[in-house]
């Protein structure tokens, strides 16, 4: 009775229709993708002290969700692998808490972060089971921030660079593939701008020479349409 139900499984399993069966063998492809993110920041402090004696730490305390947006150009190199690049636009912000070590004061901002990243990706596909291939990517970006930012508690340069890697599936329908994907974003230059000529609170600086690096962190959670 098993051995006839396995193969009475098995036997359905053959006759399923696979949508586009011949998607992942063309050389060229395009699509685009949408989804949401969550932005941080690895901070490190100089223990800086002002002139009244205050030294002043900071932390992101939580997530705020932002938006992305891109265009996905592919390239076939064999039957597991692609190589991938998905310039993108992320919306978003990072909230710091600024708290002084002694006293306990508390200084809250929110800092608008948009930027224009260029990731290159080596995309590795398992095999394909029906209408499902899962996948697995890895690369580097670079990006620029494209926030007008003055007067603030801290100023962040322009060019970041750092890794990424996701993971996600391919679904195949009758039209399209539908990828979600979880990604990963670890940046490895420090952003920290510690030139403040545009500063006219001159106040606002102690938060500035408190900060000895922030390296950006990023995970994703997107949807590629191809």
């Amino acid at each position: 009775i098993i051995a006839f139900f396995v193969s009475n499984v098995q036997a359905q399993r053959q006759q399923k229709v696979q949508n586009q069966p011949y998607a992942d063998q063309k050389m060229y492809h395009l699509g685009f993708f949408v989804g949401m993110h969550g932005q941080d920041m690895i901070l490190s402090h100089t223990g800086y002290e002002g002139p009244t004696g205050e030294r002043w730490f900071a932390e992101i305390p939580s997530y705020s969700v932002g938006f992305s947006v891109g265009i996905i150009g592919d390239r076939y190199i064999n039957e597991y692998l692609n190589l991938r690049v998905a310039p993108a636009l992320h919306f978003g912000e990072k909230r710091f808490v600024f708290k002084e070590q002694l006293s306990g004061d508390e200084y809250d901002t929110t800092m608008r972060s948009n930027s224009l990243s260029l990731p290159l990706h080596l995309k590795f596909n398992a095999g394909r089971f029906d209408n499902f291939r899962p996948y697995f990517l890895a690369g580097a970006y670079a990006s620029m921030d494209i926030s007008p930012r003055r007067d603030m508690a801290l100023r962040f340069k322009k060019m970041d660079y750092g890794l990424e890697f996701g993971l996600g599936c391919n679904i195949y329908l009758p039209m399209f593939k539908l990828c979600p994907e979880l990604k990963f974003s670890l940046g490895l230059a420090d952003m920290i701008n510690k030139d403040r000529s545009d500063l006219t609170d001159k106040d606002l600086l102690k938060y500035t020479e408190a900060m000895k690096s922030g390296k950006t962190r990023m995970i994703s959670l997107i949807f590629n349409f191809e």
